[in-house]
């Protein structure tokens, strides 16, 4: 089993944001975690996940297979009438895209 490293500061990387909701104590660990590494809450849990998503190993071979396997769904590059989104979708799905990035 491999070790998880924690590098002191955080990265430059493009944030996304993901809203979920974490146990009191586990919120707890990560606070302690921070302030032990000197890292902001963002990074350590993107570490905590990176290291955990890695250490699966039926994940990885489930992951290694979906790379593997040809793109079945994408045989017809572009949308028949009845699937095509109307411009409002669009809009409203790029502006919702854009305020999680910021």
């Amino acid at each position: 089993m491999s070790k998880l490293k924690i590098e002191h500061g955080a990265s430059k990387v493009r944030w996304i944001q993901l809203k979920t909701n974490v146990e009191e104590s586990i919120a707890n660990e990560i606070d302690l975690l921070c302030e032990w590494s000197e890292n902001d809450r963002r990074y350590v849990i993107n570490e905590l996940l990176r290291f955990a998503l890695t250490q699966d190993e039926n994940f990885q071979k489930y992951k290694a297979e979906q790379h593997t396997e040809p793109a079945l769904k994408n045989t017809n590059p572009k949308p028949s009438p009845s699937q095509a989104k109307p411009s409002t979708d669009i809009a409203t799905m790029t502006a919702n895209s854009a305020a999680r990035t910021q």
